[in-house]
């Protein structure tokens, strides 16, 4: 009991050599420290700066929240459900992990590659604007000045080739390993991987797969093992998944496919129904993302689950601690992705053939 009638001591000598040096009173310091948001801006930046002096920032508490007010920057289309889920669906996290917090989300629209600086600045330079999230930037402008600023800031699958900010991203390379990997392990040799390829973050799941291409002695071609399209969208998966099938002598099919997408296996899944090709008797079909569609034509799909709603509850713990130890060193935090098995890939046997692709059925 002692002990605690000691620690309870200290708290209150701290609270009061802070009031005393700030010439606020205790209850404003007990309040900013606290995390409340009753506060104004001056006074709380002058408790902060203070307890930082005297040592009472580092045996705080990590689960503290040492702001009230948060500006998240995205494309446009993160903040619609039906442009981009996963981004939209990763804000929500955000909102969720604050929500024990008194802090106030605001958001601001950025271009994903050619950002406006003034937008930015506008934004970062209100008073009320404690901290940022930059939520899929690639801007390095953004990324400068975002480094530059006082107020902390925090990346969610974003790269900083500077090495000035703290991020925390899905490690997307070894997640392309993964799922390539597995296909292997199922006995799988001929695999068509069919990508997006309009951020760097796929080019990384893609160099990923190669790799564990080559860890099987497997040797990949662009021309022969890749097929690229411009979206994740089911319509154009579908179109040029049948234009390349329609090519295709089915003797020469692969016996599997790798979505980067549940909607690009959705598409892939109807090009195949369309001709017959039943799935996984016939070809099987895996994806890396496993969150939107977990059954696609009854069909339920095989898949590496890229880390989603753990990136804002991850990148509020980062900001926590970026708020408490303002001069640690900063570093990137890469997610691991979760394999899904459900039935959308079959096991192919050492010195089988899948099974021969038939158009007629015997009880249809």
């Amino acid at each position: 009991m002692k002990l605690e009638i000691d620690h309870n001591m200290e708290k209150k000598l701290k609270i009061a050599d802070i009031a005393m040096r700030t010439g606020l009173s205790s209850s404003t310091v007990s309040r900013v420290l606290a995390g409340k948001a009753n506060t104004s801006y001056r006074a709380r930046e002058k408790v902060l700066a203070c307890a930082r002096e005297l040592g009472v920032m580092d045996g705080m508490a990590s689960g503290r929240m040492l702001l009230n007010n948060l500006v998240i920057f995205a494309p446009q289309r993160a903040f619609d459900e039906r442009t981009d889920i996963f981004y939209f669906r990763v804000i929500q996290s955000i909102s969720k992990a604050l929500s024990h917090y008194e802090v106030r989300l605001r958001y601001c629209a950025l271009d994903e590659f050619d950002s406006t600086p003034s937008k930015f600045l506008a934004r970062m330079n209100e008073a009320e604007t404690q901290a940022a999230i930059l939520l899929g930037i690639d801007d390095p402008h953004i990324h400068d000045l975002a480094a530059d600023f006082s107020k902390p800031c925090v990346m969610i699958n974003c790269h900083d080739r500077r090495m000035r900010l703290p991020t925390v991203a899905p490690d997307h390379k070894n997640i392309g390993a993964f799922a390539s990997h597995f296909l292997f392990e199922m006995g799988h040799r001929r695999v068509m991987n069919i990508m997006c390829l309009r951020r760097y973050t796929m080019e990384l799941r893609l160099a990923g797969i190669k790799e564990a291409w080559e860890r099987q002695n497997q040797n990949f071609k662009d021309d022969r093992d890749l097929l690229t399209i411009n979206s994740f969208s089911a319509k154009e998966a579908e179109e040029k998944v049948g234009a390349w099938l329609d090519m295709t002598e089915k003797s020469m099919l692969p016996t599997a496919f790798l979505a980067s997408g549940d909607f690009i296996a959705a598409g892939i899944i109807n090009a195949l129904k369309k001709r017959n090709i039943r799935v996984p008797q016939d070809v099987s079909v895996m994806s890396i993302d496993g969150f939107n569609l977990a059954a696609i034509e009854d069909v339920p799909l095989t898949a590496v689950h890229v880390p989603r709603d753990e990136l804002g509850t991850e990148a509020v713990h980062m900001l926590q601690q970026r708020l408490v130890r303002p001069d640690a060193t900063v570093g990137a935090l890469l997610l691991y992705g979760k394999l899904v098995i459900r039935e959308s890939v079959r096991r192919i046997r050492p010195g089988k053939e899948p099974t021969p692709i038939k158009g007629d059925r015997l009880y249809d």
